[in-house]
């Protein structure tokens, strides 16, 4: 990390744990699914799944709870104590989000969501968290061959603003989205979404920001020197 603004053209955003404090409801969603299969998931294990897809989550599930444990019978009972609480009190949205996306909005600068999840399930938690429509574009990992950390999803979100991927900056919370926006090209942004923050996360990304309304103030800082 230098700390060395990079001029920008377009802002992509990572969605779970940067613009939606999802990573919470789905560590207790796993929680619960795990315990009523007999076993015990840590808060730690929990937050070495953020930012991975779904597939390389189940690999880590498969490990830790061994080679009989029945992934597809744990997916719907997490499925379904997540949605039971999501459909009750929503899912919280980030600090900073709503101005940093006004922000953009006002300047006419191109922004995107670019996430591990599947499109139609980040389009149901952005409707849960009331962002419906917020981001005109939305890449998911469905819409690429590979997931985070591979670059895909960003390459595909900054072809889709046309805008070259060097001119873009990925903002992004956990170590495998930054490994995506720096095998991207792109200036990877870390807004940590815990602590202790990852050593390799702070070695590859170009800036941290404690929050995205440290973010907004270094766009806005930025484009007063227009």
């Amino acid at each position: 990390m230098n700390d060395k603004l990079m001029p920008f053209s377009a802002v992509l955003f990572d969605m779970d744990g940067l613009v939606l404090d999802t990573e919470s409801t789905y560590c207790q969603a796993w929680q619960q699914a795990a315990a009523r299969m007999g076993h015990y998931l840590s808060d730690s294990f929990c937050r070495s799944l953020s930012g991975l897809h779904h597939q390389a989550i189940d690999a880590k599930l498969q490990d830790a709870c061994g080679a009989d444990f029945d992934i597809q019978a744990f997916n719907r009972r997490a499925g379904a104590c997540w949605r039971e609480r999501v459909t009750t009190d929503g899912i919280p949205v980030k600090p900073g989000v709503a101005e940093l996306l006004a922000y953009l909005e006002a300047r006419q600068i191109p922004f995107a969501l670019a996430t591990n999840s599947r499109a139609a399930n980040a389009q149901e938690c952005l409707a849960l968290a009331g962002l419906a429509g917020a981001f005109k574009v939305l890449v998911g990992r469905d819409d690429v061959a590979a997931g985070k950390p591979s670059p895909d999803v960003f390459l595909r979100a900054a072809a889709l603003l046309q805008t070259p991927i060097h001119a873009c900056w990925v903002l992004e919370d956990s170590l495998t989205g930054i490994m995506a926006a720096h095998s991207a090209g792109a200036f990877p942004v870390l807004v940590p979404s815990g602590s202790p923050v990852e050593t390799q996360a702070l070695a590859l990304c170009a800036m941290m920001r404690p929050d995205l309304s440290a973010v907004l103030a270094t766009i806005r800082a930025e484009f007063a020197h227009r």
